[in-house]
């Protein structure tokens, strides 16, 4: 009989070992569903206030975007409102010039009038020069159909067959742009009657 109430013995403590263990895996396991729930609400309140950080740095860059979207267009629309600007300042010394020539001309002689002609011309050609503005003038030079227009041709034992004899009109480029071709007559060559 001691065997059995032994067995009995080890049976009973293996059932409170069993109670025991299991009263141990319901605390770890509450304990463990607690810890998941606080790092739930932990990760939930920091992705939370990444995602509204995100946000305010969202609606920042659009703002800021919108803000320079807005000055480029003001830029550009001043750009073209005053692109001239410049030009235009220097372009009123040559008004000037004009205006003083009217009035000089009416007690001055041809000499001084045309004297102040040419300087007013000087002037104006200076400040083209200075905004970009070159002269075409192709005398003699070969006919060039990229800047020169033909007005006619006219046979010649000056120059060379194909070359500019005579400008009708000067041309002029902006920045090597052509702003007017040339008009001339073109050289040709002379014919046995001409000769």
């Amino acid at each position: 009989m001691k065997k059995k109430s032994r067995s009995n013995a080890a049976s009973g403590k293996k059932k409170k070992d069993t109670v025991s263990s299991n009263n141990n895996l319901d605390t770890d396991k509450n304990n463990i569903d607690k810890k998941i729930e606080d790092i739930e609400e932990d990760s939930f309140e920091t992705l939370k206030a990444r995602a509204d950080e995100n946000w305010d740095k969202y609606l920042r860059v659009v703002a800021e975007t919108d803000n320079i979207r807005k000055r480029s267009t003001r830029d550009v629309e001043n750009a073209h409102k005053y692109a001239l600007e410049n030009f235009s300042r220097e372009l009123l010394a040559v008004v000037d010039s004009l205006e003083m020539g009217l009035v000089s001309g009416e007690e001055a002689g041809t000499k001084s009038l045309l004297e102040g002609n040419q300087a007013t011309l000087k002037l104006m050609l200076s400040i083209m020069q200075q905004f970009g503005i070159d002269e075409i003038d192709p005398h003699g030079e070969p006919f060039d159909s990229e800047i020169h227009e033909a007005m006619t041709t006219q046979s010649s034992s000056d120059v060379e067959p194909g070359s500019v004899l005579t400008v009708f009109q000067k041309g002029y480029t902006l920045n090597g742009r052509l702003l007017r071709p040339a008009r001339v007559v073109v050289a040709s060559e002379m014919t046995e009657d001409e000769s």
